[in-house]
């Protein structure tokens, strides 16, 4: 009779083990087209084994220290507006993906996000504004598509830094519309120093640490390059006791992938598949296990399946090469 009720309980902690790991978010960022989409163009997220989609509306500034931002226009892909969101959320859940909503910032000439800060209170003011009304379009779309995570900004460091307040009266103001998830998609080197992680439901990293010099570093390498940043992530996750939301991860194909993984210049480097296969497997390697871990969102997957990625590609897709079917087993542990 004990020895029956021994093994029952091993058997239940391992069905407890599996289910934490069928929970965890295995997702991909979804990049926006110029088209609605079909079951065609989803077809390999589902053969990716994915369970949540990151779609990402764009509203647009002209430059660093402009205020106004201009969403939902007309001159915008498809994909990037109001109904383009409410259009691709509709095929997604129709074969029961779940979805994270991620408004994004695009400055003209493609400057980062994160330098972007105003020279006067006016301008601040106006900024506030206008990212409020960008921001509450979102929130309530992504109430009435039942998305279960909402990402309230991407990258906007000094914006988070020199606006604190106005960051904790938006939470509140995108609670009132909102009843889902919340999360900041803070920069690898950003995160430590965001200030209302509490707010929020989960510590949202976009995780392009820096891990090696190497040309191509090897699994055990990378996982080395990973413990300090791991450090300091825990260190972060034991403060606020959230868990921890890979908001955007991924490698690109190329050499010397791990030294800054989030260079996206196209000239950087020759052809590396297997240097993008060891990325994504370390990462997988260090946190997919850990309960204080949520998952991940990789970056990125296009609509167009057939026409992108390919073995002479040295970007950051993994379609239609070695690491698409490194993903699919990744995504089935």
């Amino acid at each position: 009779m004990k020895i029956t009720k021994l093994l029952f309980f091993v058997l239940f902690l391992g069905q407890l083990s599996c289910n934490s790991q069928q929970k965890k978010i295995n997702g991909i960022s979804f990049v926006a087209s110029r088209e609605a989409i079909n079951t065609k163009h989803i077809s390999p997220v589902l053969k990716a084994q994915s369970n949540y989609i990151a779609l990402m509306p764009f509203g647009f500034i002209r430059e660093l220290s402009s205020p106004e931002i201009a969403y939902n226009t007309q001159r915008q892909w498809f994909g990037e507006t109001r109904a383009g969101l409410v259009q691709y959320a509709k095929i997604f859940k129709e074969k029961k993906l779940k979805i994270m909503v991620k408004p994004q910032i695009w400055v003209w000439r493609g400057e980062y996000t994160g330098f972007i800060e105003m020279d006067s209170e006016e301008k601040w003011t106006v900024l506030e504004n206008s990212y409020t009304a960008f921001m509450l379009t979102y929130a309530k779309a992504a109430q009435e598509i039942n998305a279960e995570i909402l990402c309230i900004g991407t990258e906007l460091e000094k914006f988070v830094l020199k606006r604190p307040e106005y960051w904790k009266e938006l939470i509140q103001k995108i609670k009132k519309v909102y009843t889902g998830k919340l999360t900041y998609a803070a920069n690898w080197d950003e995160f430590k120093r965001v200030p209302f992680w509490s707010d929020l439901d989960f510590i949202g990293i976009d995780a392009y640490f820096p891990l090696s010099n190497e040309k191509t570093p090897s699994v055990a390498a990378l996982e080395t390059g990973w413990q300090p940043h791991k450090k300091e992530i825990i260190r972060i996750q034991n403060q606020y006791q959230k868990q921890v939301l890979f908001t955007e991860y991924g490698y690109r194909s190329v050499d010397y992938n791990a030294k800054e993984p989030w260079n996206y210049n196209r000239n950087s480097g020759a052809v590396n598949l297997q240097a993008q296969i060891n990325g994504l497997q370390a990462i997988h390697n260090q946190f997919w296990k850990e309960d204080w871990f949520a998952g991940g969102f990789l970056w990125k997957w296009f609509s167009n399946h057939d026409k992108v990625g390919g073995k002479e590609n040295t970007m950051f897709t993994p379609q239609n090469k070695p690491a698409e079917v490194i993903i699919q087993k990744l995504h089935q542990q």
